[in-house]
């Protein structure tokens, strides 16, 4: 699964009640464009170029999968929505909020609407002092200078006094403050996706199960029977080396963890892939190696429809999974629900995703955190 982008947002205010302004706009960025996973303290400056209120500042960092011409189509709606007029002239005015995209990733962009790095940026405070604070070791990539460097030499010499603090609505959820968190859910429902994008805004260690290197799944979905023993034993013992080896590197008192899978997957695959005498065998091993594992804080459970699985599997385009039939996965999720329900010792939240894009819409992305946290407070 590919990184998000990371984005530095400049945002600014010098109408009404300008903390309320910049507040309320960090709501509706996380709620409708991005995470917002950082936010820098508020600076309060003189307004720049023009004679005027003075303004509150900050920076956010933005966490997407969206390109830059999309969020900024998206920060100019939220502008709009809050109340602002942009003028077609080209002087510096009064605003209720101005958004304004610093940096996106290390790229360089120009374009007629837009450019990256800002090209105004290394001459202004209000922008120079709070991406220091949520970006540090950012490096300009046409001048080729850190922020410590830009801020040595600018001629800006305004004032920026900080004046207040705010808090990210990722750090508001409190997800760091619990310890392991395992995301299940069957093939192509979407789980190592919301797991790398919990763990990269949360800033949490990842595990992710190393299903690429099992030599028989290939071989498994052209000759099931056959194969099905193998690979379940092969799927177990290495699940159980990698969550003992990559929790080992964890302090599972002090870290937050983030897994696309808890060791009882096994016992679902293999529940529906095996003979039953096969699966005796099978759980007796199964058992052994349960008692040994970490137990997560939350165990979720992504639940997709049939339909959805087939077109995410044929989206990825994994060859060895292009002809997994609708049946399969039907008995992989009854398998899960089913287990599911006699789980009384482990925490369990089940999501219907059928009808969410977490990746695409924000808004549900948000929703599925708001779920989480709920779970969580409940333990």
């Amino acid at each position: 699964m590919k990184k998000q982008h990371q984005i530095q947002v400049s945002i600014g205010s010098n109408q009404g009640n300008r903390l309320e302004n910049l507040s309320s706009a960090i709501v509706f960025i996380h709620e409708q464009v991005a995470s917002v996973v950082k936010v820098s303290k508020v600076y309060e400056t003189p307004s720049w170029g023009f004679e005027s209120d003075s303004f509150y500042n900050a920076v956010l960092t933005l966490h997407t999968y969206k390109t830059a011409p999309k969020i900024l189509s998206q920060l100019l709606k939220i502008e709009k929505q809050m109340g602002r007029v942009r003028t077609q002239g080209k002087g510096y005015e009064a605003r209720i909020i101005d958004l304004d995209i610093i940096t996106y990733d290390e790229e360089i962009i120009t374009t007629d609407t837009l450019q990256i790095p800002h090209p105004q940026m290394q001459h202004r405070n209000f922008v120079l002092l709070p991406l220091k604070e949520v970006q540090p070791d950012w490096f300009h990539p046409t001048l080729k200078k850190t922020l410590q460097e830009l801020l040595a030499e600018t001629t800006d010499t305004s004032e920026c006094k900080v004046i207040h603090t705010l808090v990210s609505p990722v750090e508001k959820l409190g997800l760091q403050q619990y310890n392991y968190i395992a995301i299940e859910g069957n093939i192509g429902a979407g789980k190592t996706t919301l797991a790398t994008k919990i763990a990269e805004d949360c800033n949490a260690k990842l595990v992710l199960e190393r299903f690429a290197d099992n030599p028989f799944l290939p071989k498994f979905y052209k000759d099931q029977n056959r194969y099905a023993f193998p690979l379940e034993m092969s799927f177990l013992a290495d699940r159980y080396q990698q969550l003992t080896d990559d929790l080992a590197q964890f302090d599972l008192f002090k870290d937050f963890i983030v897994a696309d899978y808890h060791i009882f997957k096994s016992l679902i695959f293999a529940k529906v892939t095996l003979q039953e005498d096969e699966f005796r065998l099978y759980k007796t091993m199964f058992d052994i190696i349960h008692r040994e594992t970490a137990k997560p804080d939350l165990y979720i459970y992504l639940y997709q429809s049939t339909e959805r699985l087939l077109a995410n599997i044929k989206k990825r385009g994994r060859s060895y999974e292009q002809e997994i039939p609708a049946d399969y996965l039907e008995k992989i999720n009854r398998g899960y629900l089913d287990y599911i329900k006699t789980q009384t010792n482990l925490n369990v939240l089940v999501i219907d995703v059928s009808d969410l894009d977490f990746v695409k819409r924000q808004e549900d992305y948000v929703f599925l955190l708001a779920k989480i946290q709920e779970k969580l407070q409940q333990v």
